[in-house]
């Protein structure tokens, strides 16, 4: 595992996305120290979760470079793609597997020795003994957020990308999925990009943050850097000033 000092865990140099006429990611640079974690905030169709999907070498890009834990994503994802993980809401597990099915079949896919194994633990630590052989389109909200988290962690993963993964959740469950997540992240000292609307996850738990806007970064810093630069009490209202071009917003925009 890579440590704080050494290389960026993911590493963007002049990602561009372009579908014909469209620019979904307009030449964006940034590194992500590892250990860390970091914050993709923006609007609706400001390039986050098209960014993870390069990342993930799902979505091929247009030009530029990725790189994660040293690996060149366009030339060498066999040898890294183990090392990581992702988490959506928006992304189903086969509905007519079970939970124990769909996480032997992730397991297996990335390698684990010892699958069953790695179930059973995941089954203790996120508290799926109740349904972990209910199939998974059986689930309730909240179950089906304790499998998707466990899908992600069963290779004990050192880059996690999350793309909104409270969404649509209660506050009860949605505050249980930040707890686990910086649990594992305490315990393996593991890299996260969160993609989210929620404003109070992203000041709970990100390090620093990348605002990004028509696909473009306009701004970034550690939480505490934004709020003091808008002059701001949330990043709620440092997101609104940024979606709409006003205060320090539109000085930086008018200085780019």
């Amino acid at each position: 595992m890579l440590s704080p000092e050494s290389a960026p865990a993911i590493e963007v140099t002049d990602l561009v996305k372009a579908y014909k006429s469209v620019t979904a990611v307009g030449g964006i640079s940034f590194a992500i120290r590892a250990g860390s974690v970091t914050g993709l905030l923006g609007g609706n169709g400001a390039g986050k979760t098209t960014t993870i999907g390069m990342i993930l070498g799902l979505v091929l890009p247009t030009s530029g470079l990725i790189r994660v834990l040293g690996h060149d994503i366009g030339t060498e994802r066999h040898r890294v793609l183990h090392r990581m993980n992702f988490e959506s809401p928006y992304v189903a597990l086969p509905h007519r597997l079970t939970v124990r099915q769909n996480l032997r079949v992730f397991g297996r896919l990335y390698g684990i020795s010892d699958v069953e194994g790695r179930i059973e633990e995941l089954a203790d630590e996120l508290n799926l003994r109740e349904f972990v052989d209910r199939e998974a389109g059986k689930l309730s909200a909240g179950q089906k957020t304790r499998v998707a988290l466990a899908k992600a962690l069963i290779n004990r993963p050192e880059i996690l990308l999350l793309d909104e993964p409270t969404a649509s959740l209660d506050p009860d469950t949605a505050d249980w999925a930040r707890t686990r997540i910086e649990e594992f992240r305490a315990a393996r000292g593991a890299t996260i990009l969160l993609a989210s609307h929620n404003m109070h996850e992203v000041e709970r738990m990100c390090d620093d943050v990348i605002m990004l806007k028509a696909g473009l970064i306009v701004d970034r810093g550690a939480p505490a850097e934004l709020l003091a630069r808008y002059g701001r009490d949330t990043l709620e209202d440092v997101f609104l000033d940024i979606a709409r071009n006003r205060g320090a917003a539109a000085e930086l925009a008018g200085a780019k």
